[in-house]
């Protein structure tokens, strides 16, 4: 891997967790993103201390992304 965009094209169709800028978390399957680092997840579900909920599909824009990281 030569750059950070190339860690993320390995990712795809795998569980990834997203840590955004107001503290939540959503994990996802990672189906595309691009160099906004907009994502779009399957099946995601957004995690809090107490509970998780099911999302479905969704599109997280990139500004609010902190890390991603594999599941």
């Amino acid at each position: 891997m030569s750059r950070p965009l190339d860690a993320l094209e390995n990712a795809k169709g795998k569980r990834v967790l997203v840590s955004l800028k107001d503290g939540h978390e959503v994990t996802g399957t990672l189906k595309a993103f691009d160099l906004h680092l907009n994502l779009w997840l399957e099946d995601a579900e957004k995690r809090t201390s107490d509970k998780t909920t099911k999302l479905g599909t969704v599109v997280v824009r990139g500004d609010n992304v902190l890390l991603v990281s594999p599941e």
